[in-house]
């Protein structure tokens, strides 16, 4: 066990095993999952059920192969030398934080041997089995919040909202840097007071926050859900324009936040 990792509140279908885990799949040069170009393990196992999620094969926990950390680092020394220049290794899914205790070891080893910068992009879901020093490793947090009212959240992802606030807040007082996502899906996430109440949310955490992405709805998830024969419910929902996208940018620029 990773004494990092507690579960005063056990939650039915979290990973325990410090010493393995279930990787789903890695990429190799990733570009939209960190700074830089980035080496990203895709872990197996998520709570959520996103409408729009693009990797829904990730969902199930055992449909990942079982690795352990010595597995992992293999994997990602060949490249090590180049990130370390070129960017890091990021931590995405599915849910990195459904096999905590696991990608807790392993980013002790990648920061103690590899010396690598390493990301967690997670939704902050499960963060309060986490004490403060198995973020450590992490050096930098890109925080997924889906929609910012309650009710169209928990619509949105079948996950109540309350927990990824809490962890934003607690990223502020850890003064973790992070990164904010928000997918911009027309129709559900677009609307103008929806925008607005995101970007007061975000400019009230501080300076922690580097970075807000708005990333544009896309299709490109489409096929998956379609091999699981799991019905689509945004197959006919449009990807933004530029300039919706642009738009939705400067709400949080005028907030004083740096927007992409």
């Amino acid at each position: 066990m990773d004494a990092r990792v507690h579960h005063p509140h056990p939650v039915a279908g979290v990973h325990h095993d410090a010493d393995h885990g279930f990787l789903h799949s890695v990429e190799t040069g990733g570009a939209i999952d960190g700074p830089g170009v980035r080496f990203v393990f895709f872990m197996a196992g998520c709570l959520f059920r996103c409408l729009y999620c693009h990797n829904p094969d990730t969902w199930k926990l055992h449909n990942g192969r079982r690795v352990d950390a010595d597995d992992m680092l293999e994997e990602l020394a060949r490249y090590a030398g180049f990130l370390k220049l070129a960017g890091g290794v990021t931590f995405s899914g599915g849910e990195p934080l459904m096999q905590a205790a696991f990608v807790g070891q392993v980013t002790t080893r990648i920061k103690e041997e590899l010396g690598l910068h390493i990301a967690l992009d997670t939704q902050g879901f499960l963060h309060e089995s986490l004490d403060d020093d198995w973020f450590n490793p992490v050096d930098l947090v890109m925080l997924d919040i889906k929609h910012i009212d309650p009710l169209r959240y928990e619509k949105l992802t079948a996950q109540p909202l309350q927990p990824t606030l809490d962890f934003a807040h607690r990223l502020k007082a850890m003064q973790q840097p992070a990164w904010i996502r928000y997918v911009l899906v027309p129709g559900l996430t677009d609307g103008a007071d929806d925008v607005a109440r995101m970007a007061d949310f975000v400019a009230g955490l501080g300076p922690n926050i580097e970075r807000v992405e708005v990333l544009p709805f896309h299709q490109m998830g489409a096929s998956k859900w379609a091999e699981l024969n799991k019905p689509y419910a945004l197959a006919d929902t449009p990807t933004p324009d530029d300039a919706a996208t642009e738009a939705a940018r400067d709400v949080f620029r005028a907030r004083g936040l740096v927007a992409s």
